[in-house]
């Protein structure tokens, strides 16, 4: 176990939704959990997020009468990509994967459980200003070394992993632990990462 007492594994949307035969299953995405469960054995700390909708959601292509993934919508803070319902509040779907094993969770944050504004982000929603109050609880608990893994690289790992380097957490992406919806969006995604200074590692340079 990780004798750092500043590190903490950030667990993103492990859940059933995201995982075969979920609403909106990243391809492979439960390739992730034995990795995660052996990571989870390695820190003291584990912090977990969980996709958390209403019925209805803002990004929900149902709730608009329109087509997922190919259509968007123009929302407050911006154009909405629209998804399949997912992860709604009590469902099935927004459980976390009973595959996970992990003794060391310390707590589960909710997010994107406001109608109108959608959450990728562990920290931030997607109009960038309203909270989850994760970054409060890191820094009163001085956990500073941010290892992320769960799902989607491309779209909830990235923008966890963006938005800790810019609150001024050092962020790292545990590869092998991380699968992703498309391979243009993961380059593109990637490449923001490199440009802030997101590390990236696999799972064997922390378990040896």
């Amino acid at each position: 176990m990780s004798e750092k007492t500043n590190e903490v594994l950030l667990v993103i949307d492990v859940q059933r939704d995201f995982l075969p035969d979920g609403s909106l299953a990243v391809p492979e995405g439960d390739a992730v959990l034995p990795v995660i469960n052996r990571l989870g054995a390695r820190f003291h700390n584990v912090v977990l997020t969980q996709d958390w909708h209403p019925a209805g959601h803002i990004s929900f292509s149902s709730t608009h009468g329109l087509r997922p993934f190919a259509d968007t919508f123009e929302a407050s803070y911006g154009t909405q990509t629209l998804w399949p319902d997912h992860t709604v509040q009590g469902s099935p779907g927004a459980e976390l994967h009973p595959g996970l094993i992990l003794p060391n969770a310390n707590l589960i944050v909710r997010k994107g459980f406001r109608k109108d504004v959608d959450s990728y982000s562990a920290f931030l929603e997607n109009d960038h200003r309203t909270s989850t109050g994760l970054a409060g609880y890191l820094r009163d608990r001085g956990l500073t070394s941010l290892f992320l893994c769960g799902l989607a690289w491309d779209y909830c790992v990235g923008y966890s992993a963006l938005d800790g380097v810019a609150l001024g957490f050092q962020v790292t992406v545990i590869e092998d632990a991380v699968r992703g919806i498309a391979p243009e969006t993961m380059a593109a995604m990637s490449a923001r990462w490199d440009a802030v200074g997101v590390k990236r590692i696999q799972s064997a340079q922390l378990l040896g």
